[in-house]
């Protein structure tokens, strides 16, 4: 029976049964199935573009030569991969380590060979007479199978723990709704990043496990609120409660969100070439996470049969606990 009173127009309005809502309650639950087969459609195109195209790996996963050099003067980063360019090396990554005068330049696993030492030193030199190279390092492809496998495991084992944090704090619905809700989000940043071949590398990594703790926080807010109004409003369905809890807490997540994608598109866009890719991941995965924690997580957990007597203990009478 639902007991919240609707308007002349048959919609919630903002306060009924002492409930105070921000805005007219939102039935979020009644458009859970769209949500789904919106989700199902992209990461069914996301796993077709990894399966089909796989991940344009970077030199952190490749293998590559590594240049650590020091000019004598502040470094023009552009000039110094213009020229690269201009020499017939790709995707030369070219950043500074410490100070404007201190730069680490990697280049592709193709250019590894004997004499690639000297001729990027020639090439510099173009650019700064002065300038000097501290170290060269070849790092091989096996050394890159590493760190991908290791970046594999970090994110499976991130998965694994909040999957038990949420799981052992709320309830195990939750937390399975909680892991489909992360892995949704992370299967499609992936895709998009396979379809479009953006480069991965370490800190595409950094930021799928920054979207991780940003989509679980997020729903940990929703889940928290359940439970909260659970305990604090009776005889109202279970599917209203969560969609009373998703309209409380609908106002922080969308400012919360809209400050964090601010400040990441500001990234984006002015922060270099070197956080590019981060910036992109987190763009796409708070994006999709802000929609998952809303339309996926709770909506799961739900479907899966979450209920009032899962999330409040039950009341053990004293006094019959007391009889010998």
């Amino acid at each position: 029976m639902r007991l919240f009173a609707k308007d002349k127009n048959g919609h919630f309005i903002r306060e009924a049964n002492g409930i105070k809502l921000p805005f007219p309650l939102t039935e979020f639950m009644k458009v859970r199935f769209v949500g789904y087969a919106f989700s199902a459609i992209l990461m069914a195109i996301s796993l077709f573009f990894i399966v089909t195209k796989g991940f344009n790996w970077g030199l952190d996963f490749t293998g590559g030569v590594v240049f650590d050099t020091h000019f004598s003067q502040p470094a023009d980063l552009e000039k110094i991969r213009g020229t690269l360019n201009q020499n017939d090396i790709a995707s030369p990554i070219v950043q500074t380590t410490g100070s404007v005068q201190d730069v680490m330049i990697r280049l592709p696993a193709d250019n590894n060979d004997s004499a690639i030492g000297d001729h990027v030193k020639s090439m510099l030199q173009t650019i700064d007479p002065n300038i000097h190279i501290n170290s060269i390092e070849f790092v091989g492809p096996n050394v890159g199978e590493e760190l991908a496998q290791g970046a594999v495991y970090a994110t499976l084992a991130t998965l694994a723990m909040m999957l038990i944090y949420v799981g052992s704090r709320f309830e195990w619905r939750l937390g399975f709704g909680g892991i489909a809700s992360l892995a949704h989000d992370v299967v499609i940043t992936l895709g998009i990043f396979s379809a479009l071949q953006v480069e991965m590398d370490l800190t595409f990594v950094a930021a799928i496990l920054s979207v991780v703790g940003y989509s679980i926080n997020d729903s940990i807010v929703v889940f928290d609120r359940v439970r909260e109004n659970f305990r604090k409003i009776r005889r109202v369905e279970t599917i209203d409660i969560i969609d009373i809890s998703l309209t409380q807490t609908l106002s922080r997540t969308i400012m919360t969100s809209l400050t964090t994608l601010l400040v990441v598109i500001a990234l984006f866009f002015f922060g270099g070439p070197s956080i590019h890719n981060f910036s992109l991941a987190l763009l796409i995965g708070i994006g999709f996470g802000t929609y998952s924690s809303i339309f996926i997580a709770i909506a799961i957990a739900y479907d899966i049969g979450l209920r009032r007597e899962h999330m409040i203990p039950p009341k053990v009478d004293k006094e019959i606990d007391d009889l010998p």
